[in-house]
């Protein structure tokens, strides 16, 4: 099933609703490549993205957080870096264990799972803070 980027996960924000977009472009490139026989072979290319993204985007988003005020920034960041954490486990099972099938199912359920429930939820509320100051 692919993702496409929809209203709900609009936050306004130019920028991060354009990483918000590259994100959805990783999970559906993975997602291709699983389909056709070849998400193994994607799964290098996958957590290398995530590992780039979360570091960049996250940096971001904490970055606009701060400069409105956001009042629950501490926990966003708490988020943030709990994923880290499972990005970098992820990529640690790599190394270690190659490009199993069952790490290409969890790298598809933690983009799936986690940032894109992360991004209607968390980041909206967000966004919904900036909008009130404006």
């Amino acid at each position: 099933m692919a993702y496409t980027f929809s209203k709900d996960l609009e936050t306004g924000n130019q920028l991060i609703d354009s990483e918000h977009r590259q994100l959805i472009d990783a999970v559906n490139n993975l997602l291709t490549a699983c389909s056709t026989g070849k998400g193994r072979a994607e799964l290098a290319n996958t957590t290398k993205f995530l590992q780039d993204y979360t570091a960049k985007h996250f940096g971001n988003e904490e970055k606009l957080q701060i400069q409105n005020q956001y009042p629950d920034y501490v926990n966003h960041k708490r988020y943030h870096e709990e994923f880290k954490k499972v990005v970098a486990g992820i990529c640690a099972k790599l190394e270690k264990e190659g490009p199993t099938i069952i790490l290409v199912g969890e790298v598809n359920s933690a983009i799936a799972g986690w940032l894109i429930n992360h991004i209607k939820k968390e980041d909206a509320k967000v966004a919904a803070h900036i909008r009130s100051r404006a």
